[in-house]
């Protein structure tokens, strides 16, 4: 397990930058991004996920709250073993049970750590925990020593941190260091804090507490007010060795700070902060569209580093400033967050060979029969399409990466609409082998081939979210479809892609539809298995 100081080693280029530090990203995408209403994701599409975050150079990959369901234990403890170079974490509350279910789920991991946390705000003690600070001293006190007889690295926080007392916490932090926290977390867990107050907030709790400068101080922000990543940035200027963040900055309700934003604020302003970070900043586009192929939730085109209009100049005075340098309207370049002009490089004629060298630069690891997969796919679209851009093959190769067991798979399907007559679709779908075909009309010819599905799968879906939009221009670009489902409470995405919008929003209900049946299987196994360990 590095320490801090492995961490903070310096290249004789970064030696050039006095005084700088090395600040690591913990990363909560999985954790607390995933709480943010819509963002569920299942156990295949974390473990993509966290390979892209490993590949991204994140120090700390939150996977999951352990304890929370068996679903969360088992993508907790299928990323730890997936995961190499990045430590993976567990959440958990102050509590032997939460603690040993933690350490029960990261220590297969090459790098485990426990994180665990107890409020300690007036208001969150007396109405939450109904307990006094010195009840909480000890509760945290105890659940520190629990998990570092687990393992070393041991993260302990302090919930709503910004609204508690300096002297409380400075106390409390003294307490937990002694039992073996290496990190300590100071969140600003509702958003409440401002820069200037959370940077004179943070030096005084330093100032009463000097054993936060023999560990690890973090800190983790939500953007209630807007202010999350100019919280992190000014908790730096403060000494945060650490800040926890997400992609794109989704989280429980107006989100955390988005990691994109405080990495290429410290590699773009190193003149000021005197810090970077371990991340390899040419995979944060990627990751970005990863996330949001994944839940569906597309970030707004002006967002800052990852929008679609963050690196393009519309009006004259900049266009032309651009074409004569750059750096009149660039503070930072496209590609060095991964963003590349398309370039049309494959056709209908282009081989294998060819397409395994494009994958490969794409950054996509496959299996052959994925591959193989991807490449058949690629045939079919090539023979639709003029132009082939990364953008195309990119979003083909994200979709099989993130594909899951089919239970129904599309035949064929029969369209007939009008503005003059009833839309009709009929639908011939293949269960086990079998075929299974229905007809229904609906409003339009999409309502119309969802209601046939549903009638095939004989389950009563509600359809929350259908959207359509094109990958790359021109009048033959794919049309990448998402659709989101619900049944018996579980919420379920799915994604298709196709030069026919129709077919693409076919595609994208059965994904959704397999992915819900995939999840019902396994709650029955679950439950079978439940059964079974209890006789």
């Amino acid at each position: 397990m590095p320490n801090q100081r492995d961490q903070t080693k310096k290249t004789d280029e970064e030696k050039k930058v006095i005084g700088e530090r090395k600040i690591l990203i913990f990363d909560t995408t999985l954790r607390d991004g995933e709480q943010s209403p819509g963002c569920s994701m299942n156990l295949h599409e974390k473990l993509e996920l966290a390979r892209q975050l490993e590949r991204l150079g994140v120090d700390v990959i939150e996977a999951g709250f352990a304890i929370s369901s068996i679903g969360d234990f088992q993508s907790v403890r299928g990323i730890a073993e997936a995961v190499k170079e990045s430590t993976v974490a567990s959440l958990a509350r102050a509590t032997k049970d939460d603690i040993d279910r933690a350490w029960e789920a990261v220590s297969v991991a090459a790098r485990p750590r426990i994180h665990t946390f107890i409020a300690t705000s007036p208001i969150h003690m007396k109405y939450k925990l109904n307990l006094m600070p010195h009840q909480v001293q000890e509760q945290a006190v105890a659940a520190v020593k629990l998990a570092k007889s687990y393992c070393e690295d041991v993260e302990f926080s302090a919930e709503d941190a910004t609204r508690s007392r300096p002297e409380f916490l400075a106390q409390l932090f003294e307490a937990v260091i002694k039992a073996g926290a290496t990190t300590i977390n100071i969140p600003d867990t509702v958003g409440y804090t401002v820069p200037e107050e959370y940077y004179a907030f943070l030096m005084k709790i330093r100032e009463r507490c000097p054993a936060l400068d023999k560990v690890v101080m973090s800190v983790h922000c939500h953007n209630d007010l807007g202010m999350a990543v100019a919280n992190s940035l000014a908790a730096i200027k403060a000494g945060a060795g650490q800040i926890e963040c997400t992609i794109n900055g989704i989280g429980e309700r107006a989100g955390n700070a988005a990691m994109e934003e405080i990495v290429m604020a410290l590699k773009t302003r190193k003149d000021h902060f005197q810090a970077d970070t371990n991340i390899e900043t040419t995979e944060i586009a990627r990751a970005s569209r990863l996330l949001s192929q994944i839940t569906g939730i597309k970030v707004q085109p002006n967002k800052a580093i990852v929008g679609e209009n963050a690196f393009m100049h519309e009006s004259g005075i900049h266009q032309h400033g651009v074409l004569k340098n750059k750096e009149t309207y660039e503070i930072m370049t496209p590609e060095s967050v991964g963003l590349v002009v398309d370039n049309m490089v494959l056709g209908k004629h282009s081989g294998k060979h060819a397409f395994r060298t494009k994958v490969k630069e794409l950054g996509y690891q496959m299996s052959d029969e994925a591959l193989e997969d991807a490449f058949t796919k690629f045939k079919v679209i090539a023979d639709k399409k003029k132009q082939i851009y990364d953008r195309d093959i990119e979003a083909l190769l994200s979709k099989i990466a993130l594909q899951i067991p089919k239970t129904y798979q599309m035949e064929r399907y029969v369209i007939n609409s009008g503005n003059s007559i009833t839309a009709t679709a009929v639908v011939k779908m293949l269960k086990d082998g079998r075929a299974i075909e229905e007809v229904a009309s609906g409003d339009g010819p999409v309502d119309a081939a969802f209601r046939a599905i549903e009638k095939i799968i004989g389950k009563k879906v509600k359809l929350d979210d259908y959207q359509l939009e094109s990958v790359t221009e021109g009048g033959d670009a794919l049309g990448d479809a998402t659709v989101k489902i619900s049944y018996e409470g579980g919420n379920y995405l799915g994604r298709g892609l196709s030069t026919d919008v129709i077919e693409a929003s076919i595609n994208a209900y059965i994904n959704a539809v397999n992915k819900m049946m995939f999840e019902l299987k396994q709650l029955e196994k679950e439950a079978e298995s439940a059964v079974g360990g209890g006789n």
